[in-house]
């Protein structure tokens, strides 16, 4: 050291080890726990997005990061992202509240066949020809309010693809999670039979499972499509978090809380899963839309929501049938699904490019 700066740290406390067997930083060193002052030296600054080198002055402090702060900074910089982002909470905002403000304003709701008129009509179109605000997108062929018809079908539409993403989570972070921190033989098993599930055409999987067990009513089918839409789009997410525990079940804290007596279980859903995070939402994010896809194509073939509620795949089937002659009963709701679905698309990739650690600049 200069000879103007004394010596803060005694020789013993050079070799002093980093960190012990358990991943504890040792004590400060005897003279610097007795208040000698530690002088300032060049230290690593990291900062938002670089890393860089700076002096720091005696008693300055540079405020730190969080993982889901830088991510959330990143995440504002994609202007795809943060145009998805709105989109996404747009919609979800009024599929919630329009329903109701329809009602009020118009009297029509989703499922109501008016006595008289019941026809299509255009958008911004009464039944004697005139401009009209009360139909802003027409009316189906038993004169039902398309607008109605589209925010209730955003409803189950969302319903479908967040439920569904919700079931294919629990069950692929509990298994990739289980076979990853278990290992050996027990993980070889456990991936040859997800193999074995990826090689079965999940399409006709779903369609078989909602033939076999169909519901009696509309609601009952509508859960039977929340868990077997779930039940075949977790093999992936097993996948990446079997990957990710793989990676850290041999990190410190873990072998803390072996030594510590922690069962398998509290280290499995209490240590490594937490540490999952940020895939699992980028994947989450990515499978909602893909989801809400199938079901739509599911609802288009007759086999996904029945009447009397509707989806935005159940409209766009009602509409095909009458594209040459009443074209707005495809165009708005698959203009509204086509949407929804890019702008998911957007935020997962977004939110992709925030949370991984390789997209950060060096």
């Amino acid at each position: 050291m200069n000879e103007d700066k004394p010596d803060i740290i005694d020789e013993p406390a050079r070799t002093q080890p980093a960190f012990d067997t358990l991943g504890t930083p040792p004590k400060a060193p005897i003279r610097a726990r007795e208040g000698d002052t530690i002088h300032p030296t060049h230290e690593l600054i990291v900062g938002e997005g670089d890393v860089r080198t700076a002096e720091r002055g005696e008693g300055e402090f540079i405020a730190g990061t969080s993982l889901w702060k830088d991510a959330w900074k990143r995440l504002l910089k994609n202007k795809l992202a943060v145009f998805g982002m709105i989109v996404v909470a747009i919609i979800i905002l009024v599929s919630l509240i329009g329903p109701p403000i329809v009602k009020a304003a118009t009297g029509y709701t989703y499922d109501y066949i008016p006595s008289e008129n019941q026809k299509s009509y255009p958008p911004f179109t009464a039944p004697d020809g005139s401009f009209s605000w009360t139909h802003p997108m027409g009316t189906d062929n038993a004169g039902r309010d398309i607008l109605a018809r589209v925010l209730l079908g955003g409803r189950i539409s969302l319903m479908v693809g967040i439920i569904s993403t919700i079931v294919s989570l629990i069950i692929g972070v509990s298994y990739g999670a289980t076979a990853g921190f278990l290992g050996g033989k027990v993980d070889d098993l456990m991936m040859r039979i997800v193999d074995v599930l990826y090689s079965l055409p999940y399409l006709i999987v779903v369609v078989v499972l909602l033939a076999f067990f169909g519901g009696q009513s509309a609601l009952s089918q509508l859960f039977l499509l929340f868990v077997a839409l779930g039940a075949v789009s977790w093999l992936t997410m097993a996948r990446i978090v079997r990957g990710q525990v793989i990676s850290l079940k041999n990190q410190e804290f873990v072998m803390a809380a072996r030594a510590t007596g922690v069962s398998n279980s509290k280290i499995i859903f209490r240590h490594l899963v937490p540490n999952t995070l940020g895939p699992v939402i980028v994947y989450a994010t990515l499978t909602i839309p893909q989801v809400m896809l199938t079901e739509a194509f599911l609802s288009f073939l007759g086999f996904g929501v029945q009447a009397p509620l509707a989806s935005w795949g159940s409209l766009a089937n009602d509409g095909v049938q009458n594209i040459a002659i009443f074209p707005w009963q495809l165009i708005f709701p698959g203009v509204t699904m086509a949407l929804a679905l890019f702008s998911m698309n957007f935020l997962g990739d977004g939110l992709r490019d925030a949370l991984d650690p390789q997209m950060r600049k060096v």
